[in-house]
């Protein structure tokens, strides 16, 4: 059955013609109402003849288990997983549950379908995932011992007790290890735990931007600078902020100011005497104040 058809299982298809038990049974379809007030007699209609409207009406009847399955497996699942998707995959789950049911056996087609299309998309969130299934079995396992030793050690465990307790060798642990890095693979768009509803934060929007300045590092250099270049000529000051902060050599200095290179080194000779003449002042008037 195309996929377009299992997203909206409510459509009534044409009725099935040909043969006496379905020219017998359209009574009793023709007086079922959606959704049907004796839904034992559907199942007997379809039992007979398997006919496209019968099971429609059934997967009609029975499509609030699968939005109870869906929602309960949403729950454990990452924002980003759409409902509506374990919805549909669901609903071929509850078409083949219909298929093979029988009910002479006396058991609630509730509980043996919600098994099947639990099991259904269970099989389609496999199909989405890109680790292997061994991998990330074994992820979860070193993360589960892990979470035990650090209970019980009261600190992160070593390479070496993790390996331990998995009983396991070193080439092996270390295996497990890049595995389960491999598979810590966190969407961006995915909400941050904690939000408070209307503010909800997603994982870029608390990633850190290496690439930004620090605010407070900045403050400090400033005040550093003005610290530095107090009490200096126009000359001086430029001498101390071009080749401390932006990194030029004495020779480019010269070119931008217009003096020669020896100059430029002068000069910056005599700027460095006076800051550590200010400086040991300075610390001079600290230590009296801290005495003090």
């Amino acid at each position: 059955m195309p996929r377009k058809q299992a997203n909206d299982v409510s459509t009534t298809v044409a009725e099935p013609v040909g043969g006496s038990t379905v020219a017998a049974a359209r009574p009793i379809m023709a007086s079922i109402k959606s959704p049907p007030q004796d839904i034992a007699e559907v199942w007997r209609v379809y039992a007979r003849d398997h006919g496209e409207r019968a099971r429609n009406i059934l997967i009609e009847n029975y499509l609030p288990v699968v939005r109870y399955v869906a929602d309960r497996i949403h729950k454990k699942l990452p924002s980003e997983v759409d409902v509506n998707d374990l919805v549909s995959a669901g609903v071929f789950g509850l078409m083949a549950a219909i298929e093979a049911f029988d009910p002479a056996r006396g058991v609630k087609f509730e509980t043996y379908g919600a098994t099947r299309v639990h099991g259904a998309i269970l099989d389609e969130l496999r199909s989405w995932d890109w680790v292997p299934r061994l991998a990330r079995s074994r992820s979860h396992k070193l993360h589960n011992v892990t979470r035990e030793l650090e209970s019980e050690l009261g600190r992160a465990p070593t390479h070496e007790e993790a390996a331990a307790r998995l009983g396991v060798g070193a080439s092996d642990f270390a295996k497990m290890a890049r595995d389960s890095n491999a598979i810590s693979v966190i969407s961006l768009s995915r909400k941050k735990a904690g939000g408070d509803g209307e503010n909800d934060l997603s994982e870029i929007d608390v990633l850190e931007d290496r690439r930004s300045l620090d605010p407070l590092r900045e403050a400090h250099r400033k005040d550093l600078r003005d610290v530095i270049t107090r009490g200096l000529s126009r000359a001086e000051r430029l001498i101390v902020l071009l080749y401390y902060f932006e990194q030029m050599t004495m020779k480019e200095i010269g070119a931008t100011l217009d003096l020669s290179e020896s100059r430029v080194s002068q000069m910056h000779t005599l700027i460095l005497g006076r800051l550590k003449a200010q400086m040991s002042h300075r610390q001079a008037e600290l230590r009296q104040t801290a005495a003090a």
